[in-house]
């Protein structure tokens, strides 16, 4: 089985090969409040997308896109993350981006722009969450990675419980 199957977590090492392997991950990226937010997502993932959210202050962000329809066939064309979202996300305090769509990048891309400007920023990625029937708010979060010593990614089991 892959380790960019289904909701999966991707390491730094998957798009760098001196990037940090998922066994030294710091888990508590993955566990603690997260922020839900809903985006139209019809082009591209930008700046434009999270107009009228306040980010400031959120650590763990996760969106809601809902452009992956069927989750029992993998998406023909996904949304990508513009780069320049990165830094944007990084001067509000986001640390873990989580998406509900396979990558942050397009499907076919070899160079993973946005993997790479995410990375570069201080910004774990989280994808293929399953975010249907999820309000936008606060949930506490659980994602933790498998203990995989070599891993450039790792599936997880991500579960969100509503804060309050």
């Amino acid at each position: 089985m892959s380790t960019h199957l289904g909701t999966h977590i991707d390491a730094p090492y998957h798009f760098d090969e001196n990037g940090k392997k998922i066994i030294e991950l710091d888990l508590d990226l993955y566990i603690g409040t997260a922020t839900v937010v809903k985006v139209d997502a019809a082009e591209s993932i930008g700046i434009k997308a999270f107009e009228g959210i306040e980010l400031t202050g959120v650590r763990r962000l996760l969106v809601a896109t809902g452009q992956w329809k069927d989750l029992s066939r993998f998406p023909e064309w996904i949304p990508p993350v513009e780069p320049d979202l990165a830094p944007f996300l990084a001067n509000k305090g986001v640390r873990l981006l989580g998406l509900d769509l396979p990558s942050v990048d397009c499907l076919d891309s070899k160079e993973l722009p946005a993997h790479n400007k995410l990375s570069g920023c201080g910004i774990h990625i989280l994808e293929g969450l399953v975010l249907d029937g999820l309000e936008p708010g606060l949930y506490d979060l659980a994602a933790l990675p498998l203990a995989l010593e070599a891993g450039d990614g790792s599936p997880v089991r991500a579960v969100v419980k509503k804060k309050g």
